[in-house]
């Protein structure tokens, strides 16, 4: 039997972690969901593989802290960055800061989907 894929949602918006756990979890991902990045560093190390779908606007740790502390602690877990925000250089500076996917909500599923398939074929 194969093991299922783990994805780790961090995003303060609840019913946006809900709605995506219900929608990944139909496709047969394992998903956590945490409603503030520190939550999600307290309850998983870095050892721990999985693609993280990481929103960038949260009260707090925001994505940009949260990439940040990823990046110094040597994390190699893929991110998947999701917001609202409509701005057109956030795209560039998403993808520059090393993230494999970017996402405007709201988003297609399919995107989503194939965006976290492309982190488990590496």
């Amino acid at each position: 039997m194969k093991t299922q894929q783990q994805v780790f949602i961090v995003d303060d918006d609840e019913s946006v972690c809900r709605s995506l756990n219900l929608f990944l979890s139909t496709y047969g991902f394992s998903v956590k969901t945490f409603t503030r990045a520190e939550e999600f560093f307290l309850a998983v190390p870095n050892n721990v593989s999985g693609c993280l779908i990481l929103d960038i606007h949260m009260p707090g740790m925001d994505g940009w802290k949260a990439l940040k502390l990823l990046e110094e602690s040597g994390s190699r877990r893929p991110v998947i960055i999701i917001t609202v925000d409509k701005n057109g250089w956030l795209n560039d500076k998403v993808l520059k800061a090393g993230v494999v996917g970017f996402l405007q909500k709201p988003f297609s599923g399919q995107k989503l989907i194939d965006l976290i398939n492309d982190t488990f074929s590496d």
